[in-house]
């Protein structure tokens, strides 16, 4: 089964993260400065992606301990649909604006972003519940087996090729991830 990829529809031509936003004469400097993305290669955007997700592990170890894990989940939860829908709202095409973006979304990227949203409702309560139980040096190398995980359902469902180097360092993060969990 294969389910193509965002490479394979005319969406990616356009590439939304790099895009500069050029200020017009209505549009104030400031305003135009927030609809600016750093314009960065991917393995820059995913560099900041880990340090986030470190920063995330360490951050809701803290902030669980003293809370109920789903309560603490939800919470999180909250304070990322509201950042995530003031980027949205910030970095909209000054040309369509955020409704016509909305309007133009088919059923298939609803429909698969929609199943994302709840593998990761469900990836997070199964997080937090875990780093309320272990240390947060032992749940997150564990919850990083999602790599190795990504690169096999890559090939099985997206058709993406599956390399020697990929598959060698795909056996070297779970033999790691496997290791520090039994420290």
């Amino acid at each position: 089964m294969h389910l193509g990829t965002r490479e394979s529809t005319p969406l990616n031509r356009r590439s939304p993260a790099l895009r500069v936003a050029a200020p017009c004469a209505q549009q104030p400097a400031l305003w135009a400065a927030a609809r600016t993305m750093i314009p960065m290669s991917w393995i820059a955007w995913a560099l900041l992606s880990a340090v986030f997700a470190a920063a995330t592990a360490i951050l809701a170890k803290v902030g669980v301990a003293h809370v109920d894990s789903n309560l603490a989940m939800a919470l999180r939860t909250t304070v990322v649909v509201l950042f995530a829908w003031g980027m949205a709202l910030v970095l909209a095409r000054p040309e369509a604006g955020l409704a016509a973006e909305l309007r133009a979304l088919d059923r298939r990227t609803i429909f698969f972003l929609t199943l994302s949203g709840l593998a990761t409702g469900l990836s997070w309560i199964c997080y937090f519940r875990a780093l309320q139980l272990g240390p947060a040096s032992r749940v997150a190398p564990i919850d990083k087996l999602s790599v190795p995980l990504v690169i096999i359902f890559a090939w099985l469902l997206l058709g993406e090729k599956l390399t020697a180097p990929a598959l060698l360092g795909g056996l070297l993060i779970t033999a790691g991830a496997v290791v520090i969990a039994l420290a």
